[in-house]
């Protein structure tokens, strides 16, 4: 199986991309797949919920992250570093990657820095998945990820802002086609469901009416156990593997992997 590159994108903050990310690279990973996190946004939070925060910093400041990686144009695979959860390695981000967009401005080819910065890890094939969190945003940089990436999932929140610039996406993710004309949605995961209110169901139906994009059947509702995943530095599925949430996050893995067959 060739490395599968699934990026995680939504231009509005909250969604639940970098939970999604972990929990799924989690997922996969205690499934025996090997997998590669890469954190791009400069919030960090996909570094913190694996490491601790003084551990994420020390990478920043020693220059082991993803914005130096990307400043210099050079090979990822120098900047991989382990985790403490088998099968699972990541490229920590850096508040540095705030400037990003100004870095890339001048470069020759700026839509395809990511993609190069990757190649020789993909070539390689030592993983399974190389997953990618996106800030929430449409700049230049998404469509690096964007760029970089063969599958793309949108988380989208069950309220009524969740909605909100979807459409925006949409329009993005069509001017990306016309540079990665192989990208695909791999599915719109609904998050933050609260089955107390009938507007999740509303959002759902929503959803399906966008025309060739599948929304995935697992929906991931309201948990408190993932806020305190999040305090620990763990994927909710390692902090409490009973919890409602990692049952929802282990069976939205199953539905990815479904899609290797595909």
């Amino acid at each position: 199986m060739k490395t599968r590159v699934i990026a995680f994108a939504n231009n509005k903050g909250g969604s639940g991309k970098s939970t999604t990310c972990s929990n799924l690279g989690y997922g996969l990973a205690t499934k025996g797949k090997k997998v590669l996190l890469i954190d791009g946004d400069m919030q960090l939070n996909l570094s913190l919920s694996l490491m601790d925060e003084e551990t994420v910093l020390s990478y920043a400041e020693n220059g082991k992250n993803l914005y130096m990686a990307i400043k210099n144009q050079e090979d990822l695979a120098k900047y991989i570093l382990p985790t403490a959860f088998a099968n699972l390695d990541i490229i920590p981000s850096s508040t540095l990657m705030s400037s990003i967009e100004y870095e890339l401005f001048s470069k020759w080819q700026r839509e395809f820095i990511l993609k190069k910065c990757l190649k020789s890890i993909i070539d390689s094939e030592q993983y399974d998945y190389i997953l990618i969190d996106a800030p929430p945003t449409l700049g230049g940089w998404v469509m690096n990820i964007l760029v970089a990436a063969n599958e793309v999932i949108i988380p989208v929140e069950a309220t009524p802002w969740g909605l909100f610039g979807i459409g925006n996406m949409f329009e993005f993710l069509e001017e990306v086609k016309n540079i990665n004309e192989n990208l695909k949605v791999t599915g719109i995961l609904v998050t933050k469901v609260d089955t107390r209110k009938s507007y999740y169901k509303q959002t759902i139906e929503s959803l399906k009416e966008i025309k060739d994009t599948p929304v995935f059947e697992t929906v991931i509702r309201i948990d408190s156990q993932i806020e305190w995943s999040q305090d620990n530095n763990k994927p909710v599925i390692s902090y409490k593997k009973s919890s409602r949430s990692s049952k929802e996050y282990l069976s939205l893995t199953d539905e990815v992997l479904r899609g290797e067959n595909e």
